[in-house]
């Protein structure tokens, strides 16, 4: 996966970028990805195609059901891949080799984006809304993503970890939240996370770290 740089994001990026709430932090984040891959992204989706398979063959019917429907197809397959890849890309110190296919969700339509963005982010809005004009956040968002990756032509995804497989839990995360759209054609990613974060065990989380380091063995050792 590749990085690639959309003015279109900047102005919004820059404004998610750690947004005072008073006891509270907001940070989100719109990156697009397109889906060539580098020479570790090649050995990792290799890996995880084997396993995949692997899963595929001893699985019952007792498994969680799948998300990304009918991984017995390779394009299924691929676009799992490609979501694991993208986060890794996103959180290059996490390990997400062992994220599982039921962890994601597709999303039907643009509707599930837009209720996290009125429920979490409301108060962000409002605040947007008075440094841009009155404009719209959720529209700014909209806007900008379908610029770069045509909204209409994108299968949308989102992520729900669970407290081990969500890298932003262990730094005092309230909230947080994933989604990804991706457009086969184009062959590309975006992706937007967000989170909200308390001041005061964002402070804690700092302070053990500088103390003892023992918060970087705990990522070493995590397992999803």
């Amino acid at each position: 996966m590749k990085f690639l740089e959309h003015t279109p994001f900047d102005s919004i990026n820059l404004f998610l970028d750690q947004l005072n709430l008073g006891d509270c932090a907001i940070r989100g984040n719109l990156e697009a990805f397109s889906c060539k891959h580098t020479a570790t992204d090649r050995r990792l989706s290799i890996s995880l195609e084997h396993e995949i398979l692997d899963y595929l063959g001893k699985s019952s019917d007792s498994d969680p059901s799948s998300p990304v429907e009918h991984l017995s197809s390779r394009s299924s397959r691929k676009t799992l891949i490609y979501l694991v890849l993208t986060l890794g890309h996103m959180y290059p110190d996490y390990d997400f080799s062992a994220v599982r296919a039921h962890l994601f969700f597709q999303e039907e339509e643009m509707e599930s984006f837009k209720q996290m963005i009125d429920t979490y982010l409301s108060d962000a809005s409002r605040q947007w809304a008075a440094t841009n004009e009155g404009s719209s956040l959720l529209d700014s968002m909209t806007k900008a993503i379908d610029e770069v990756i045509k909204i209409r032509e994108c299968d949308i995804y989102s992520y729900n970890p669970d407290s081990d497989g969500d890298p932003v839990q262990e730094k005092g995360a309230i909230w947080s939240f994933y989604y990804f759209f991706y457009n086969r054609k184009l062959k590309r990613v975006v992706s937007f996370r967000c989170h909200c974060t308390s001041k005061l065990s964002a402070d804690d989380f700092l302070t053990g770290v500088a103390s003892d380091g023992e918060e970087e063995d705990a990522l070493i050792d995590m397992d999803i």
